[in-house]
């Protein structure tokens, strides 16, 4: 299943893969690439990179599938972010930081484009906010970037209104998405009203950290455990018990068409993700698991 990414034509799958820890999954190059291929035939052909990921290595591990099957290319689409500055002695940087500048921006993405092994990035994010960013530098890379073909869409992470507003004043092209922390254990962005706001301005919101790095899976506070036996009620709604998968039900049955992230390297997570996609969460469905994050009823 596809989704126009906030009718913007670029369509994405409904689920994305995350490769944030692929450099930790031990996989070979044939191994990566049957995952891969694992991936499209469950409809996943998105998947999410950043510059930084596995101390810049891996961009770098997938575009060597890339490069030995060219033909995958066009099956897929890539994303990938920029602007986080580690530090570390690699880099010599004497603290973390942000760069956003222009010519920052424009070295990410040509570093990205030859480590993917591709000639053009579908979705670009701005990683992080930068306090100190200069949104006409921002305006005139992604100006020409886009112009020169090397990204198609542009979008953020991690910004709350305010920021997104700001930058967007200043683009020429339109912000397609904000990637997000959402899950049952997060509900900041539904606080805060960014999801909201991505409502009003029919914007496609995109979830990192769908399942909270496995807090919703473990008894180990009050919190946790009100969300797991929610999210286990509703499994028996459905005869399911992979509590995974009525996680992603229940942010897919969101009206905001929320984009979530799987970010396992096991193919059997990403098909408990794909099997979410078969479920529609009732008002009230959503409510019991929404209750339990709040951990109080509603007014």
């Amino acid at each position: 299943m596809k989704i126009n990414m906030s009718k913007s034509g670029l369509e994405l799958s409904r689920i994305v893969q995350g490769m944030m820890r692929l450099n930790e999954w031990g996989f070979s190059k044939k191994e990566l690439e049957n995952f891969i291929l694992k991936a499209i035939d469950f409809g996943v052909t998105t998947f999410d990179h950043a510059d930084i990921y596995g101390n810049h290595t891996c961009e770098k591990i997938f575009g060597e599938v890339l490069k030995s099957n060219s033909s995958l290319r066009n099956k897929i689409q890539l994303i990938t972010k920029c602007g986080i500055m580690v530090k570390n002695e690699k880099y010599q940087r004497r603290v973390k930081h942000y760069n956003t500048s222009k010519i920052h921006i424009i070295e990410s993405v040509e570093n990205s484009l030859k480590n993917l092994n591709t000639d053009h990035i579908d979705l670009l994010l701005i990683h992080r906010p930068d306090p100190f960013m200069n949104p006409e530098e921002i305006s005139e890379a992604f100006d020409e970037l886009y112009n020169s073909g090397k990204v198609l869409y542009f979008g953020v992470s991690n910004f709350t209104i305010q920021q997104f507003k700001t930058l967007q004043s200043w683009v020429n092209v339109p912000l397609i998405t904000n990637q997000i922390e959402i899950s049952p254990y997060n509900i900041e962005h539904f606080e805060n009203d960014n999801i909201y706001f991505l409502m009003e301005k029919r914007i496609n919101p995109m979830a990192w950290s769908p399942l909270a790095g496995g807090n919703l899976f473990k008894i180990n506070s009050e919190k946790a455990s009100k969300i797991f036996y929610a999210l286990k009620e509703i499994g028996k709604d459905f005869s399911i018990d992979s509590l995974d998968t009525i996680a992603y039900a229940w942010l897919l049955s969101h009206p905001a068409g929320i984009i979530p992230i799987s970010g396992s390297g096991k193919i059997e997570r990403l098909e408990n993700a794909v099997k979410s996609l078969e479920l529609k969460l009732s008002p009230e469905q959503w409510y019991i698991i929404y209750e339990a994050a709040l951990g109080h009823r509603v007014p």
